[in-house]
């Protein structure tokens, strides 16, 4: 794991625990989010379309066997389900901005029931632009959301209803590799989503698509 990464992630999680460190917390979080972010945007400048759906590692074992499309998808798809469903209660962005006709996504969920040949040929049909609008639309909104929080909130559970209004959108597969999902978040509270998947999540899927990256730059 990247070091300065890694040392960020460690350093936030241990300063969300107390009142006192709390803010410094929530900035230590977007100083960490806001390096990632630069990775995310470099990849656009680095790589072409065809690059971002490329899987050299297909039958590997790790994050690494997916493609860059289908991982910056997948981290997004979640932030955004997690942070406007789970915490706010609100429509995602998906939705609002009518994301999926305009990335060309054949599907709405996190994708996490694709494998192999299935996320290359969802990979191909994403527009890369549009999904990068997406990435900064989910983004921005994360940002407000983190900087709105209170210590308070962090130990806040998701409620039933939320639970119910998040299963009726449909937007988590039932597939056995995806619903797991909604069990995972529904047990945590707000500051277990921050840890997993506002953060850490963000690093073990970039870090893949690096390695990615340098196989179709060799």
């Amino acid at each position: 794991m990247n070091k300065e990464w890694s040392e960020l992630n460690r350093i936030l999680q241990q300063q969300l625990k107390k009142k006192e460190t709390f803010s410094a917390g929530i900035n230590t979080l977007l100083k960490l989010r806001r390096t990632l972010m630069e990775q995310i945007m470099q990849f656009r400048i680095e790589l072409s379309d065809t690059d971002f759906c490329a899987m050299p590692y297909m039958n590997a074992k790790g994050y690494h066997n997916k493609t860059i499309a289908y991982s910056l998808w997948h981290i997004f798809r979640i932030e955004d389900i997690v942070t406007h469903s789970l915490i706010e209660d609100v429509e995602q962005i998906l939705f609002v901005g009518d994301y999926q006709k305009r990335i060309k996504s054949p599907i709405i969920t996190t994708a996490n029931e694709l494998v192999k040949e299935e996320i290359k040929a969802f990979s191909d049909r994403l527009s890369i632009d549009e999904l990068y609008n997406y990435i900064a639309d989910v983004d921005r909104d994360t940002i407000q959301i983190l900087k709105s929080l209170t210590f308070h909130d962090l130990k806040e559970k998701i409620s039933d209803e939320k639970r119910k209004k998040l299963e009726s959108l449909n937007v988590v597969s039932t597939d056995e590799n995806a619903y797991w999902l909604i069990d995972y978040w529904c047990q945590k509270d707000v500051r277990g989503l921050i840890q997993m998947p506002l953060s850490r999540h963000w690093i073990m899927h970039i870090e893949a698509c690096i390695r990615i990256k340098d196989r179709q730059l060799k």
